[in-house]
């Protein structure tokens, strides 16, 4: 799902632990975990109205994720607030803006896996971009292609933890790219739908929005909010296994995420789905709905 660049993003300030940097000085050791290993979690945001969207579910997801790798991050919640709101005032911004907020387990003293090799406090990086959705992907809708990379069950790799190592995802997306595809729909080990590489996926069938089970897939916050609006306005919003057979059969599909918010899916897998149907729509208009009254209701330090 691209977006439209920015030619404010050159002159962007980067927070690393703690230090407003240029964008080209905006730089970490080789020897980081994060670049070494893929060692770490993170988060995307996005600023709305100047309040960061739903900051407390993402803080949640964060901290659970270190908590569930052994990984100090070193700073509480509020602190890390504070730093999340100083970097976005220090580029003055207050709308359209996407924010990076990368955490790993430090430095290591020498390439090795074992994290008692690691010789720093955890690194900390924020990077806050002018980032827009094209406005067109709304009306065109994605295109989808169901690939081979299957989601992992939580014994291989937790899909629930958020980490910086994505080859899994990568992978499946060079395949739909390769494809010609927007996004890859990708498959649990027992063949069911699970999620997308980078969104999560939903179809609508008679009236009533399905999802994944959740078991082998990252705990969307946006995912969470379409099933929340949707069950607050009496419609039936189902967490289940289904396979690729409902879905070439259903009525709409979407794809939920922090960047773009919910978008409508017009062909999986070559077959047409009707694009920005009316429940797609009127989804679209309870989520902007919820994400207004997050904005309003949120204090920022």
């Amino acid at each position: 799902m691209h977006d439209v660049s920015d030619r404010r993003n050159a002159s962007i300030l980067i927070n690393i632990n703690g230090e407003m940097k240029p964008r080209a000085e905006a730089v970490v050791s080789v020897f980081d975990s994060g670049f070494m290993l893929g060692d770490g979690v993170w988060e995307g945001l996005r600023l709305h109205r100047g309040r960061l969207g739903f900051l407390d579910r993402h803080l949640d997801r964060l901290f659970e994720g270190a908590k569930a790798i052994a990984m100090d991050v070193g700073l509480g919640r509020e602190q890390l607030t504070r730093r999340l709101y100083e970097t976005i005032d220090a580029n003055g911004m207050d709308e359209g803006v996407h924010v990076r907020l990368m955490v790993t387990r430090g430095v290591r003293s020498t390439p090795y896996q074992d994290p008692r090799v690691v010789v720093t406090p955890a690194t900390i990086v924020i990077i806050p971009e002018y980032k827009e959705p094209d406005p067109a992907v709304y009306e065109r809708g994605l295109k989808l292609f169901t690939v081979h990379v299957r989601r992992g069950d939580p014994a291989v790799q937790d899909q629930k933890i958020n980490s910086h190592s994505k080859l899994n995802c990568i992978l499946a997306s060079v395949q739909a790219t390769q494809a010609g595809a927007d996004e890859a729909l990708m498959l649990d080990p027992h063949g069911f739908v699970a999620t997308c590489n980078s969104t999560h996926f939903f179809i609508v069938r008679k009236g009533e929005v399905w999802t994944s089970s959740g078991k082998y897939c990252l705990g969307g916050i946006t995912r969470g909010l379409a099933l929340e609006v949707a069950r607050d306005a009496g419609i039936p919003a189902i967490e289940n296994d289904f396979s690729l057979t409902d879905v070439y059969g259903a009525d709409e599909a979407f794809v939920t995420g922090t960047f773009a918010g919910i978008v409508p899916v017009r062909e999986v897998d070559g077959r047409q789905l009707e694009c920005r149907g009316p429940m797609v729509e009127r989804l679209q208009k309870l989520y902007a709905e919820r994400v207004e009254r997050d904005a309003a209701e949120q204090p920022r330090p």
